[in-house]
């Protein structure tokens, strides 16, 4: 199972150069996590930089993935993990999400780098 934060998907969406790291995962949509949280930031810039139409079609092609919506058991394991990795709320809740369903997470987000099961690029 893979996870691909939001860091990745936008760079997808916008053909960085860093979105080549993120092709694999994201073509193969059977294996794919989507933690709501990750459609809650990715659909938020697409908004802001794009407009409401490419927002929307973000959101759609996210939604290919199986969507993982944040339970109260999720926040009480991501609120532990934000306190020992000293993370933020949304990437203590995809760390949260991809312990529970045993995911890598893929990512060009530096907080992440030195977590173990995190597929880390540098970002150019």
């Amino acid at each position: 199972m893979n996870i691909v934060d939001s860091s990745g998907w936008l760079a997808y969406f916008a053909d960085e150069p860093g979105a080549k790291h993120f092709h694999k995962p994201l073509s193969d949509t059977e294996s794919l996590v989507v933690p709501t949280i990750t459609i809650y930031e990715v659909f938020k810039v697409a908004l802001r930089e794009s407009g409401e139409n490419a927002a929307l079609h973000t959101g759609a092609a996210m939604r290919k993935g199986k969507v993982v919506d944040l339970t109260s058991t999720l926040a009480l394991s991501a609120s532990k993990l934000s306190m020992e990795y000293n993370l933020p709320m949304a990437d203590s809740i995809i760390l949260a999400t991809a312990r529970a369903f045993d995911a890598a997470i893929w990512t060009q987000d530096s907080d992440f780098h030195d977590i173990k099961g995190v597929k880390y690029f540098k970002k150019k």
